[in-house]
């Protein structure tokens, strides 16, 4: 679903009362057939993104950024349609869930009645490391901080964050120790990440690709 956003930039965007929760709006989330999946938060932001991609994009609150739903875990949700309330302050989103919607693996954060116990799944979550490490990197981009390793690199520019990154590659095949190529491997991965954002190229972007090819090669 990749909406006119023209139309809806002139429309859904300018008809959503932004100043109610300092730019941001509660969002609830349904599937398509009606069951609630979770309450979420956009700005402008995750909304014109969601418009764009037809991918579900939110705005956490706690870590102060923009994210996609399954950019970790994989669990994204297609949507289907959007709807605006009566006060212009909350919108609902219908969508097509691929994975469950709660953090703790269960398909709906609903899943239990009041008093009942937290159950937590299987989803690993220990890449969403990767996701704070772009942020930081990508601040650091654009307010340079002294002292800072990832700052030095973006104002020496290509050249070296090329260089650095094919140092660490080659660091990685000539580790002797498990222990090495797992220490190797963190430093190529960083550099990477550095590498990246130099070419404004996210680490969801990437992800989105290699989601494309597994159902690619799925049909």
């Amino acid at each position: 679903m990749k909406m006119n956003m023209e139309k809806d930039e002139a429309g859904l965007l300018d008809s959503i009362d932004w100043n109610k929760m300092d730019g941001v709006v509660p969002v609830v989330v349904q599937d398509t057939q009606g069951k609630v999946l979770t309450l979420a938060y956009m700005d402008k932001e995750a909304l014109r993104k969601t418009l764009g991609s037809g991918l579900a994009h939110y705005y956490s609150r706690s870590r102060g950024r923009l994210w996609m739903k399954g950019e970790v875990s994989g669990n994204i949700q297609r949507v289907k349609e959007i709807r605006i309330d009566c006060d212009n302050d909350t919108l609902l989103l219908t969508v097509e869930p691929h994975g469950p919607a709660c953090h703790t693996g269960n398909y709906s954060c609903f899943y239990r009645k009041l008093g009942e116990p937290l159950q937590r799944g299987e989803i690993d979550y220990s890449l969403s490391i990767l996701k704070k490490l772009e942020a930081i990197i990508e601040k650091r981009k654009f307010e340079r901080k002294e002292g800072s390793y990832t700052s030095k690199l973006f104002s020496l520019g290509r050249e070296r964050i090329y260089k650095k990154f094919g140092e660490e590659a080659i660091e990685v095949l000539v580790a002797d120790s498990k222990e090495r190529i797992i220490e190797e491997t963190a430093d190529l991965l960083y550099h990477l990440l550095v590498l990246l954002s130099f070419n404004n190229v996210s680490l969801g972007e990437v992800m989105a690709e290699l989601r494309r090819r597994r159902d690619e090669n799925k049909g």
